[in-house]
């Protein structure tokens, strides 16, 4: 029996394996690596972009492809799908704001070692003191036949930290606390005099050679082995475990919220759908997950780059490429932005849009903007009520109030550069864009029902909303 107020089995095992996916993704290539492995698990094919797909891709099966190892597209072809068909693509994000090592790490003060740090996206920086603090990465090593490859690494425990200042000798802390971030927000990384080891002046220009030491203990690769290592690009993270939490474990307590759990929800969403009307299919249902939204998503690997622009019009030329089939193409498809949105904070009610105020678990947030920040508009929220009727699950509306700062998404970058219809949601949280965040733990399994039924019938509900 499940008492009131108690979440429901599935909802938790559904936000249980979100626990394992973000504790295992504390950076993009990590985030790409898992879901590499859950689409290979589920019989996706991987594809390169070096090679020529026409002779691979077949209607009926399911492939990914991968950018810098830190964006991953992956797609469902349908059994009756032909060039010039539509695609039921859900978007998300990999990255999130955090802390990476510079070119040149290496730092000292008052017998401390330290590491130079740069802020990556639009953090709540203030939220990374007094904080047990990780580090994770890719690391290129050179193997033994010549070759350049990319090596995971991830350093599981308390290793840096960025102290306060004492209350003693610094009163106005509690009422005006800021800091400067080149100055006074260096992560500290060990003590020098419990070090022995010679130092050459190569090392000494760029990292810590305990650092370096380190990274060669993690990657297995043996001793005096660390000029293996060419260059590598490490994150700093919570070292805390994302949690469930509260009365009934109805949160769940976590760093990168946004946007790996939209990020998790579309994926599980996508092989979660291939059990329902495949036997039918006409469209592509494919997930998108893009590196560098906290930044602009101005890069190769990043929603602006013409990565989803040309796997579109390769699959859309199959059999042949033709400019009239790729534009019937991209106007019978729909995208759907996924990324987390801002749930009403009891502290703060002032602060929200009145008759707009998400509540957590409570069900995925359309988010709507006249200025067209969020790109969501009537049509869009017709069909995506029309798929919440036949997941049965409950949807939320947000805008800003008119006197607040509105973000945005990937949403409208894509919408403008492939004109395909576009929709914004996401899952409510708190706390965004802190070093650790909270979200409902129902809202996930929400997600994955409300995204696993648009992918498997758009195909059927798009025709019937007819615009132009």
């Amino acid at each position: 029996m499940i008492l009131r107020g108690q979440i429901k089995p599935n909802a938790k095992a559904c936000a249980n394996s979100f626990l394992q996916f973000v504790n295992a993704s504390p950076t993009p290539y990590h985030v790409v690596d898992n879901l590499i492995k859950h689409y290979s698990k589920h019989g996706f094919q991987a594809l390169n972009e070096l090679d020529d797909w026409k002779t691979v891709v077949k209607p009926g099966n399911s492939y990914f492809v991968t950018r810098n190892r830190s964006s991953i597209i992956a797609f469902s072809v349908g059994k009756h799908f032909q060039p010039g068909n539509g695609f039921a693509i859900v978007g998300t994000h990999t990255d999130s704001p955090t802390l990476r090592l510079k070119p040149k790490s290496k730092k000292s003060a008052a017998g401390f070692l330290q590491v130079g740090v740069e802020k990556y996206g639009g953090g709540i920086w203030h939220t990374w003191f007094d904080r047990d603090l990780s580090l994770a990465g890719r690391v290129l090593v050179e193997e033994e036949d010549g070759t350049v490859k990319q090596h995971l690494v991830h350093i599981d425990r308390p290793l840096l930290r960025i102290p306060t200042l004492a209350i003693h000798l610094d009163p106005s802390a509690n009422s005006s606390f800021s800091f400067n971030m080149e100055t006074e927000f260096v992560p500290i990384l060990g003590l020098e005099n419990q070090l022995n080891e010679a130092v050459s002046a190569e090392e000494e220009d760029m990292h810590h050679p305990a650092l370096l030491a380190l990274l060669v203990q993690e990657l297995g690769l043996g001793d005096n082995q660390v000029n293996r290592i060419l260059d590598f690009e490490l994150i700093l993270g919570d070292a805390e475990k994302a949690k469930l939490g509260g009365l009934h474990e109805e949160f769940v307590f976590s760093p990168r919220l946004d946007n790996l759990g939209m990020t998790f929800c579309a994926s599980q969403a996508l092989t979660h759908s291939m059990s329902e009307n495949t036997e039918d299919e006409t469209s592509i249902r494919m997930v998108a997950s893009f590196d560098h939204e906290e930044i602009g998503s101005v890069s190769a690997q990043g929603a602006e780059s013409n990565f989803i622009q040309s796997v579109l019009e390769r699959l859309s030329a199959l059999e042949m490429y033709n400019p009239q089939t790729f534009a019937q193409a991209m106007a019978r498809s729909f995208l759907v932005s996924a990324d987390m949105a801002h749930a009403i904070h009891p502290n703060y009610m002032g602060r929200y849009e009145s008759q707009n105020t998400p509540k957590l678990n409570e069900g995925t947030v359309l988010k709507i903007n006249a200025n067209q920040r969020y790109t969501t508009n009537s049509a869009g929220i017709v069909l995506l009520k029309k798929v919440a009727e036949l997941a049965k699950v409950p949807v939320q509306s947000f805008c800003v109030r008119n006197d607040s700062p509105c973000g945005s998404t990937i949403g409208p970058k894509l919408a403008a550069m492939t004109g395909i219809r576009t929709l914004d949601l996401g899952n409510p949280m708190l706390s965004m864009h802190s070093c650790r965040e909270m979200c409902g733990t129902t809202d996930f399994e929400y997600a994955v029902l409300l995204f696993s039924k648009f992918l498997s019938s758009y195909s059927t509900l798009s025709p019937k909303i007819i615009i132009d």
